[in-house]
């Protein structure tokens, strides 16, 4: 029943599900469609709002196009080359590839997601290598890894509560790590996840016969120097400027340990491209792996700005707040936090962005659990939850990922729904009942 499931899912996200850009462009209309009939905004002021918030995700965009690369960069390096060659060669069948996929991402991503989507889709790429799996699922298993993110080490909203100054502390205080990411509740859903996730997937191996197999090209060799070369070759292919900057990178990056600092998106691809620097050595062979990364960027820079007018349409006309404050409406003490969870889950789709989906519902939901007396690190953990579950369904971090796998996201959705299902289940369960 459940391969059949599975199969009837795929097949109906092959058929209809269009590309990623085709799907943010139908998501502005509804969102338009939506503010317009429900806030009733008018179209004039809601273009406005679009092409206002156009830009307001270049920096974030400009962040996840450099996971893309600094991660391809580093994992092109020979030495990381050969230990995800030695591991992904551990691997000696479909589903015990799916499932050593799946946990090496859910590890990963619980550390810091931007992390976890660059080396979940190379540790994929280098499986098909070894082992002949049908390479939609191994990617999708790749992608289920990041449910897990905000509930870990990176969880924006969490991280943003337990600093001082956060824009909610008059109301909530400085609410510490202990009670959030290490809290008792959330340590049991991720640890229900790990359990269930692999074994979905492991689930979900369709027969040999069935299976879409992917050959990865082998990697071009490293440019090689040429016999008579100019000064100007001499710098490309010398090591010296190249490793010396690259050290005192990682100096930086030693210090910045140090003295306390955390993982951010701009540490993870600081240290990707520092540790690319020292290890490809030369200039000449970092600029080729350069060469090859870029090419899967587009997706990123065309479609983030679409999300970015989509976010600033919601935000603008008052409908995200609307929709949070129905739900908060309809709960009570006990209830709330999952409520919040299903709220932030459907905000997700229009504003897939943990610190934009806490500004809109923050000043909802934290007056209403103070007013029904819920617990407070829960109903804000019910929203980081909310924001990572529905991104199985939502292409919008999923595109650094499809571009290092060479798939589309219609390729990989059909497998990632089962995940959303199942995933729902479990962490709205726990709200409810823990």
């Amino acid at each position: 029943m459940f391969q059949r499931a599975t199969r009837l899912s795929v097949r109906l996200v092959e058929r209809y599900l269009p590309d990623a850009y085709v799907f943010v462009l139908i998501f502005t209309a509804l969102a338009a469609i939506a503010a317009f009939t429900i806030e009733q905004t008018p179209p004039l002021e809601l273009i406005r709002y679009w092409g206002t918030g156009f830009w307001e995700l270049l920096g974030f965009s400009m962040q996840m196009l450099l996971v893309l690369v600094t991660g391809f960069i580093l994992a092109k390096t020979p030495p990381v080359k050969r230990g995800m060659t030695w591991m992904a060669s551990r691997c000696r069948t479909p589903k015990n590839a799916i499932v050593v996929v799946t946990l090496v991402a859910m590890a990963a991503n619980w550390i810091n997601w931007g992390f976890g989507l660059v080396i979940g889709a190379l540790f994929a790429r280098e499986v098909a290598r070894f082992v002949k799996v049908d390479y939609r699922l191994l990617v999708a298993s790749a992608y289920s890894g990041f449910v897990i993110w905000h509930g870990g080490l990176s969880g924006s909203i969490p991280l943003t509560i337990a600093t001082e100054g956060h824009f909610m502390q008059e109301a909530i205080g400085v609410i510490p790590a202990s009670d959030t990411i290490f809290a008792p509740f959330n340590l049991l859903i991720i640890a229900l996840l790990v359990i269930a996730i692999p074994l979905i997937n492991r689930a979900m191996t369709p027969p040999d016969q069935d299976a879409v197999l992917f050959d990865p090209p082998e990697d071009p060799e490293p440019p090689a120097p040429a016999q008579d070369q100019s000064p100007a070759e001499r710098l490309e292919h010398g090591w010296i400027l190249s490793v010396a900057v690259g050290v005192a990178g990682l100096v930086f990056l030693a210090d910045h340990f140090i003295a306390g600092g955390g993982l951010n998106l701009n540490i993870v691809n600081y240290g990707f491209l520092m540790l690319g620097i020292v290890l490809h050595r030369t200039p000449a062979r970092l600029l080729a792996a350069l060469q090859e990364a870029i090419k899967g960027g587009a997706g990123i820079v065309i479609q983030f700005p679409f999300y970015a007018g989509i976010m600033a349409i919601l935000v603008g006309s008052g409908l995200a707040t609307t929709l949070s404050a129905w739900f908060a409406s309809i709960a009570s003490a006990q209830t709330l936090p999952v409520l919040t969870f299903l709220s932030a889950g459907l905000l997700n789709m229009f504003v897939p962005s943990g610190g934009g989906q806490w500004a809109v519902q923050a000043p909802v939901m934290i007056p209403a659990a103070q007013a029904l007396g819920a617990d407070l690190p829960r109903v804000v953990m019910a929203v980081a939850w909310g924001d990572a579950w529905t991104s199985m369904l939502q292409p919008f971090f999923a595109l650094p990922l499809l571009a290092i796998a060479g798939l589309k996201i219609k390729d990989i959705m059909g497998y990632c729904l089962m995940v959303l299902f199942a995933a729902g289940v479990i962490i709205g369960l726990v709200f409810l009942l823990f």
